[in-house]
């Protein structure tokens, strides 16, 4: 029988970080190896039993992946591009697997995990849910067929709390658009639209950012052409379905060697 495959979490008292230790806890074939939390962080030397209501999780939240006493095989890590920056510099230096699902990275930051992962094995995706993953696969067949005479317009929704805009899963879309269509995304994304705007260009892709309540997550991608639409919608109800997809990235990066992963990887979805 396989040895549990351990795992640790930064950021485990977030948003994020909640679900995956939760989903961690109840797997048969991963276990909690450790937990971070920013350096300051009132939990640090508290256990998750203590504060995330843990029942058994009686390791200690440390302040930095360097401080946790356990071995573990993979990192998990839902944070901001900073702290993630750091995730990649220590899974590099230790060889340690990591799977990142942060959004927000800069273009440079980007590059720099590229290069850094080939000393490691890591899944980095701005979307961990199969849900998702396979939007962005519909969404590329789709900008195939509807080449000509098609508009496409991307609106993401997300909680009141979220740092980032557009969400990054909806970068990815608008980047899926603009490689089916051999446009540049930088180039024809468009992010606002005020005023005497003049008529929409054929080439420009449009991105919508609403920002409301606690909406966990929703995207869609509208194909807009003459006397028609079409429209391809993802809600996440839960943030289940983003730890999920987590964990199934840590199972499949076990045997794996390095290089950068995504979810489409993971999912066979290439």
């Amino acid at each position: 029988m396989k040895e549990k495959l351990a795992c640790a979490v930064v950021g485990a008292t977030g948003r994020m970080g909640q679900h995956v230790c939760r989903l961690l806890s109840l797997a048969d074939d991963c276990t909690i190896a450790g937990a971070t939390e920013m350096p300051g962080s009132r939990h640090i030397g508290m256990s998750l039993a203590e504060v995330i209501g843990l029942p058994g999780q009686q390791a200690l939240i440390a302040g930095s992946l360097e401080d946790l006493p356990d071995p573990f095989e993979v990192i998990i890590d839902f944070t901001f591009p900073e702290v993630s920056m750091r995730t990649v510099e220590f899974a590099r230096a230790r060889g340690v697997r990591a799977v990142i699902g942060t959004t927000g990275f800069s273009p440079q930051q980007l590059i720099h995990i590229r290069e850094s992962a080939r000393d490691f094995a890591c899944v980095c995706a701005p979307n961990m849910s199969m849900g998702v993953n396979t939007l962005f696969k519909l969404v590329r067949d789709v900008a195939l067929i509807l080449r000509e005479g098609y508009d496409a317009e991307v609106l993401e929704i997300h909680h009141r709390h979220k740092k980032d805009a557009p969400s990054g899963t909806a970068v990815r879309i608008g980047q899926i658009l603009a490689e089916a269509w051999g446009r540049d995304y930088q180039q024809t994304a468009v992010f606002e639209r005020k005023g005497i705007t003049g008529e929409r260009t054929p080439e420009e892709i449009g991105m919508q950012t609403l920002r409301a309540g606690d909406v966990v997550g929703e995207h869609t991608v509208l194909f807009g052409g003459t006397g028609e639409r079409l429209e391809l919608i993802h809600r996440a109800q839960s943030r289940d379905c983003f730890a999920q997809g987590a964990l199934q990235a840590a199972r499949w990066l076990r045997n794996r060697g390095a290089g950068l992963y995504d979810m489409q990887d993971v999912l066979g979805l290439r």
